[in-house]
């Protein structure tokens, strides 16, 4: 997966830690920005999974740590509900001004809850997604039961949450009792899924119902039977970040890719915008070809040597089965290494012997599997190298183009 680590300041100034996930075969055809759990940090499993799920289906997705959380600067005890509604707008700035506002807000628990608060606020965001979001925010006042009436006599107190402490100030107490998600969810005017357990013992589905009702369509939930609070089964969070990109796609401004039209055997679309990330499409096959980074490229798909270099062992292997078949052999599977290189002295070498022409090397490792005789196996690494596509390379070969200008 292709990760970044990001730094971007939040409203006063201090230094948020963020990672951004991106396709790796693909420039992102939209972004996404998610909101982590109380006192839950980005490297969260269940957060990076559903990022990488995400990724994959071509978005790229922001996930960083609140202020005072993970790897961001501030003090936690000076945080509040407030603050991290701005904490996402500054996240959405960040994205916006270095590589595209977000279309798509991602929120587990608490985080669901900012992200329904902050929605409406945000021109670029089409649709919304809360995993075990609560309905209103100062639910998680029950994780503090123990030390609520502490904090309001003395102003503070250390509360252990998840086997770790954390500081709670009464601000964040009279905070939180000030938003009131009923209102908001009914005017966040965007396209909401909501995904939750029937078994969440943090957030019961209660509140799940209770943001459908509140809610106007468009409006989605799935339920995540069986899965627990934090997704800490890896299936469950790899099954909502899948669930949520097919979701959302029906509600972005989501691309669709153009398939080439198809007049001869393969089609090549390259565009300058994309510097040499190539478009190949073989039949109803999209491929793509491009050059690493440390050539200038995206390196979103094998280069147009490694194509020969597969196309070479893909043909080998192929014509090792066929062969076996027919001959009714035993053979039970092909393992292929093809090594592309150029060797220099030879050529040199050959050159002072009055032969100029430069020489590609392809090394074949072959590695054969079955119940096979010394004979059989000789007989095959024979016929390994009688593949038509080596046969090709090793024949005269008339390339002829024509262009067309328009």
């Amino acid at each position: 997966m292709n990760t970044q680590n990001i730094l971007f300041s939040n409203h006063q100034g201090e230094q948020l830690a963020a990672r951004l996930e991106l396709p790796i075969d693909t420039h992102p055809k939209a972004f996404a920005l998610f909101a982590h759990c109380f006192t839950c940090n980005k490297n969260l499993s269940a957060v990076k999974n559903i990022s990488r799920a995400l990724a994959r289906q071509g978005f790229g997705v922001m996930r960083f740590d609140f202020t005072g959380l993970g790897e961001s600067e501030g003090d936690f005890a000076d945080t509040n509900f407030s603050s991290n509604i701005q904490d996402l707008i500054s996240a959405t700035k960040y994205l916006e001004e270095n590589y595209q506002a977000p279309s798509l807000l991602v929120g587990h628990s608490l985080g669901g809850a900012a992200v329904i608060r902050v929605a409406y606020q945000l021109k670029s965001v089409k649709a919304v997604a809360t995993i075990g979001a609560p309905f209103d925010p100062d639910h998680v006042t029950h994780l503090l039961s123990d030390s609520y009436e502490k904090i309001n006599v003395t102003g503070l107190a250390t509360v252990n949450i998840g086997g770790r402490p954390f500081t709670i100030k009464k601000q964040f107490l009279e905070d939180i009792g000030n938003h009131k998600q009923n209102n908001q969810i009914a005017q966040i005017g965007k396209a909401l899924l909501m995904l939750h357990s029937p078994q969440d013992r943090i957030v019961s589905i209660d509140h799940a119902a209770h943001i459908y009702q509140s809610a106007r369509h468009p409006k989605s939930f799935v339920s995540l039977d069986g899965a627990d609070h934090l997704l800490t089964n890896k299936n469950d969070s790899r099954y909502v970040g899948q669930v949520i990109a097919s979701w959302s796609q029906r509600y972005i401004d989501w691309p669709q890719k153009e398939n080439l039209n198809v007049g001869k055997d393969v089609t090549i679309r390259l565009q300058s915008k994309d510097q040499f990330t190539t478009d190949i499409q073989v039949r109803h096959h999209a491929l793509i070809s491009d050059e690493p980074a440390i050539a200038g490229g995206n390196d979103y798909g094998p280069n147009p040597y490694e194509y020969l270099s597969a196309s070479i062992g893909a043909c080998t292997a192929m014509t090792l089965h066929m062969y076996a078949r027919r001959k009714k052999w035993p053979l039970d599977s092909v393992k292929i290494n093809v090594e592309h290189f150029k060797d220099y002295p030879r050529d040199q070498q050959a050159c002072y012997e009055g032969n100029p022409a430069k020489i590609d090397h392809f090394h074949k490792e072959i590695r054969i599997t079955g119940e096979l005789s010394d004979e059989q196996h000789s007989r095959l690494l024979e016929i390994a190298d009688r593949c038509p596509v080596h046969r090709t390379l090793q024949s005269p070969v008339e390339i002829k183009s024509t262009v067309y200008q328009k």
